[in-house]
């Protein structure tokens, strides 16, 4: 690591605490999982097709990109270079996409999100700086992450939940994800689960994550981590600068609404593969605008140094670039005004699907969309004057779901 990389840790480490990201702490347990999965790349399906052979015809026309993709290879140091070809790549990407993940009892060694474990030390680059942000790659390795959402959608990827030492059901998996507060079946094949996705965004037992009953309270819209509380949020702001203030305009991707959060309130939180996947609205209300903005995916902000996590202490940067649900709620309480429900895709976990639609009346607590796919990140933005701030709530704190996280003034 050079010198600037540990002094732009040290300026992260000094602006945020680090949360458990997607990747196993132990950089060994990442660059074995790589070593052997280069080596496994002549096993199985490797010969591109559907969305990767378009990714393959884009590398081939486009010189731009190439260069960038070769640079971004050729920028990772040894001996995190194991993927050193355009063709090797491509390669892997055929092969993540046509597998399913395998649980690993020892978090410290499992790789539940290999796209991530693939592309983390490449991410760090400039070239991968650069060749994320390209809107031609990014689009093309949206439509990758689309077939593979595809597959991890079917029938055929419940192949890994089953009891056994490396099935997401076994006793371990049981106890670490808590899977006896979920809906489940234990009668049924796979519990019930239709589809690997089917049971990462399974839904939760109703009764342990009760609407807060006070008519003031403003709820929760996801369980998670608090990663950053912020007052006074402007329209505009350098998102990409240390601190990774947020920028509302950019956010809220041009929307008419964002001058109403002008000065408002963000409470920011980290939902792990472990959490409880599905989102719900922090008000009573209706639905004034929803909609999911297409965008980046595996892009970090340079203030954020060395993230060896794969996306995590982005976050506030990934709020204005990355995939993201916007839903708009005009609250029934006037003191309130409109609440804005952001969830974020970060890396893999880019796939929003949102359950409302513009004009519909929502109920405090109930489910708004859900993101496939493990873990990712939300904001849920108020106007100025809704609330006098977020309690006691500080950074690192865990939320749950229907839980009230501030009171109306």
């Amino acid at each position: 690591m050079t010198d600037l990389e540990d002094h732009l840790d040290a300026q992260y480490e000094s602006s945020f605490p680090r949360l458990a990201g997607y990747l196993p702490e132990s950089r060994e347990a990442v660059d074995r999982w790589q070593s052997e999965f280069v080596a496994r790349l002549a096993d199985g399906p490797t010969e591109p097709a559907g969305a990767v052979l378009d990714l393959r015809t884009l590398l081939r026309n486009d010189a731009i990109v190439r260069m960038y993709v070769i640079q971004m290879m050729e920028q990772v140091q040894p001996p995190h270079n194991r993927v050193r070809t355009v063709e090797q790549l491509l390669r892997a990407l055929t092969r993540i996409i046509h597998d399913v993940p395998r649980y690993d009892p020892d978090p410290r060694q499992r790789i539940a999100f290999p796209m991530s474990a693939l592309f983390v030390y490449m991410m760090m680059t400039p070239a991968g700086q650069a060749v994320f942000r390209n809107e031609k790659f990014n689009s093309a390795l949206q439509k990758v992450l689309k077939d593979w959402c595809g597959y991890l959608d079917s029938a055929d990827s419940c192949r890994v939940l089953n009891e056994g030492p490396e099935g997401w059901l076994s006793p371990e998996a049981v106890k670490e994800f808590d899977l006896d507060d979920f809906e489940i079946d234990r009668t049924e094949p796979h519990w019930g689960f239709t589809s690997y996705n089917d049971y990462f965004h399974r839904r939760i037992r109703p009764d342990l994550r009760p609407v807060d009953p006070d008519p003031k309270a403003i709820v929760s819209a996801n369980d998670g981590t608090v990663w950053k509380i912020a007052h006074l949020v402007r329209e505009y702001d350098r998102f990409w600068l240390k601190g990774q203030p947020y920028s509302l305009a950019d956010m809220m991707a041009g929307s008419p609404y964002a001058e109403r959060f002008v000065n408002g309130h963000v409470l920011q939180s980290f939902l792990s593969g472990a959490d409880y996947h599905r989102w719900h609205a922090p008000v009573s209300g209706t639905v004034r605008g929803a909609e999911v903005v297409s965008a980046l995916m595996f892009s970090n902000a340079e203030s954020a140094g060395q993230d060896k996590t794969a996306g995590t202490h982005s976050q506030g940067y990934q709020s204005s670039v990355n995939t993201r649900g916007l839903v708009f709620i005009e609250a029934d309480d006037p003191k309130i005004g409109m609440v804005c429900v952001v969830p974020i895709g970060i890396t893999e976990i880019s796939s929003v699907t949102l359950s409302v639609a513009q004009g519909d009346t929502v109920r405090k607590g109930q489910e708004l969309g859900y993101f496939s796919y493990g873990g990712s990140s939300m904001c849920v933005v108020l106007q100025q004057g809704a609330v006098g701030g977020f309690g006691t709530l500080k950074e690192k704190d865990v939320i749950k779901v229907n839980a009230k996280i501030a009171r109306a003034g």
